[in-house]
């Protein structure tokens, strides 16, 4: 699995694994595909934020192949 920290492995239909603002404390992951990719920065150390296809919003923990 791929970290979700650089923008350019991140595209839109992609399905992935985020954490949520409220589970960043403990790090739980939500699966989701994305629909968004909210930052603008090539790369980011705590993950690139997307919103998932849901509306759910998060930074991207892992790619899911």
């Amino acid at each position: 699995m791929k970290s979700g920290q650089n923008r350019k492995d991140i595209h839109p239909g992609l399905k992935v694994e985020i954490v949520l603002k409220k589970d960043q404390k403990t790090g739980l992951t939500t699966p989701g595909i994305v629909k968004d990719i909210l930052t603008n920065s090539p790369n980011h150390p705590h993950g690139i934020k997307v919103r998932l296809q849901d509306g759910q919003v998060g930074r991207v923990k892992n790619i899911i192949d």
